[in-house]
């Protein structure tokens, strides 16, 4: 039997997170997009919540909560601010997750506790610069000298990376072997040969530090690596696969926020002696992206529902970022050709909206890619 309600805890934790971001991230929206600034004080407020490690055991520092409720809680913070949203998924699903499915007690109790109290942001580099969509392409390498792993290489494009308390990176560790050569090695934060580059003047999403990463004799303890040598390209697909789902949740987020504002705006503008809302075009827009929000976000739900019964879900989690991501774009869109002067104003957070989602079809898997997935697990060819 299938259930399509909220659990009451699903449901006190969207009250609760909306109630939140309503209160605290929406005034600081615009402030955040317009100066680039990392809203460092908004992740101290989550985390005195419980959120900032919310899908992780009480035993590491987390709340214990189910993969639909994370998804939730991604959402009602994109509905009010993409950047606070990016590094926010980022945190908890690249640069947190990673710890808790692969890691041993010991790195668990040293980094990814911290990570899910709040101390410290988390980050993931795996983007280089001839490695994007092929991942497996990775340059950066990882030497084991004694007691140590001395690490060389760069990544680009990653999302907290100098806020954070410490960065996972893949790095071959076997030559030899391709693909099964890539490892993942925990970098502490302040590790001396780690520098980050200036953050990128981005079209969106501007007060999520992004950042190039680079490496040049990184030493760590060889206790660093994370799960088995040479598993680490097989581990990132894992966690692909969940960063996904919380994409896909920050797509329907912005799509609510300016699906709402444009509904809104259909039913107090006027025109022609009516709310424009009357207008059969702009009313079959309306019903449009209403079809569009509601289905991204049951193919999101069902990604995470999957995820949290613990089963295979890397085709259900890329068509819901795919169609998520693309929906968002075009509700975005068409709440901005609603809204007219007033949606491509900046007085409005529409604009802020569409320049943030535009992202959302490129991260964690170009939209390309996704297809390439889908097709295969339907087809069974490659």
């Amino acid at each position: 039997m299938m259930h399509f309600g909220l659990t009451d805890e699903q449901a006190m934790i969207r009250q609760t997170v909306r109630e939140f971001a309503e209160r605290e991230i929406a005034p600081l929206a615009r402030h955040v997009d317009e100066s680039g600034e990392f809203p460092a004080e908004t992740f101290r407020k989550m985390a005195a919540l419980d959120l900032m490690g919310l899908p992780f055991a009480e035993e590491w520092g987390g709340a214990g909560a189910d993969a639909v409720s994370t998804a939730i809680a991604i959402e009602e913070v994109a509905r009010c601010c993409g950047s606070t949203a990016i590094a926010y998924s980022a945190h908890i699903g690249l640069g947190s997750a990673p710890i808790a499915m692969f890691g041993n007690d010991e790195q668990k109790e040293r980094f990814l506790k911290p990570a899910a109290q709040g101390k410290h942001m988390a980050a993931f580099g795996l983007t280089e610069p001839h490695a994007g969509s092929d991942a497996g392409a990775t340059r950066t390498t990882a030497v084991l000298e004694g007691d140590e792993w001395v690490i060389n290489g760069s990544k680009m494009w990653i999302t907290n990376a100098p806020v954070a308390g410490h960065v996972i990176v893949t790095a071959v560790t076997d030559k030899e072997k391709g693909k099964k050569g890539i490892s993942a090695i925990i970098i502490p934060g302040g590790t001396p040969g780690m520098t980050f580059g200036k953050p990128e003047e981005k079209m969106g999403l501007r007060g999520s530090v992004t950042t190039a990463i680079q490496l040049e004799n990184v030493r760590v303890p060889k206790e660093n690596l994370l799960g088995e040598r040479g598993k680490g390209f097989i581990q990132f697909l894992q966690v692909l696969d969940g960063g996904r789902v919380g994409i896909g949740a920050m797509s329907v987020g912005l799509a609510q926020g300016a699906y709402e504002a444009a509904v809104q705006y259909a039913r107090e503008r006027e025109s022609f002696g009516q709310p424009i809302g009357k207008h059969q075009s702009v009313a079959n827009m309306i019903a449009d992206m209403e079809v569009a929000v509601s289905a991204a976000r049951l193919l999101v739900y069902q990604a995470a529902w999957l995820k949290q019964l613990g089963k295979p879900y890397t085709r259900e989690a890329a068509v819901a970022k795919l169609y998520a991501s693309e929906a968002s774009e075009k509700v975005c869109r068409d709440a901005i050709q609603i809204m007219g002067g007033y949606g491509y104003s900046q007085e409005f957070p529409v604009e802020r909206m569409y320049r943030d989602t535009r992202l959302l079809t490129i991260g964690e898997g170009t939209s390309e890619i996704l297809r390439n997935v889908i097709s295969h697990g339907v087809l069974g060819l490659r």
